[in-house]
């Protein structure tokens, strides 16, 4: 078990036992797995689409999760670098990743040929549906987890021979 740092300086010189680089890393993979698996269980419940417009095509959901998971990436590396990472920048990568994927949608459509009323519908549907609730929260989730690994003083596991008993 590891004991924690009084001086908040954990392993090496920063907060925690994990680096900005591997936290955000942990939680790009988690936060892309939790929105597919989220997605793709909602619909399975509900039986509705993620974008519900007919003659949308594929490229504004996969524009959508694409920037999302960009701007996810991003944010919460600006969020993982400082030397004492704060838990209030959870909010601002949620938001700015659910605009992200809003924004990719949009870019999708022009992208495929849509017109501007289905790209509008497509776009409003989206946000006010259980699918944007699902995206926030892993993008909240996600971020809370990789702040955490930063300043924590956790460790990696060892076996029992290998701990210091002095």
């Amino acid at each position: 078990m590891s004991t924690p740092d009084p001086g908040g300086q954990g392993a090496g010189e920063r907060g925690g036992g994990v680096t900005p680089l591997v936290a955000t890393a942990f939680a790009l993979v988690g936060f892309f797995a939790l929105v597919v698996a989220g997605f793709g269980m909602l619909s399975l419940f509900s039986g509705a689409d993620v974008l519900p417009v007919a003659g949308l095509g594929q490229l504004p959901g996969v524009g959508g999760t694409v920037l999302a998971v960009v701007v996810f990436g991003l944010t919460t590396w600006a969020a993982v670098r400082p030397r004492r990472a704060r838990y209030v920048a959870v909010p601002t990568v949620a938001v700015a990743t659910f605009l992200a994927y809003l924004f990719g949608v949009l870019l999708g459509a022009v992208f495929s040929g849509t017109d501007a009323a289905r790209t509008a519908a497509a776009i409003g549907a989206f946000a006010t549906s259980w699918f944007a609730v699902v995206l926030a929260s892993a993008a909240l989730v996600c971020a809370w987890v990789a702040i955490a690994l930063v300043r924590t003083a956790a460790g990696r596991p060892r076996w029992p021979w290998e701990r210091d008993e002095s």
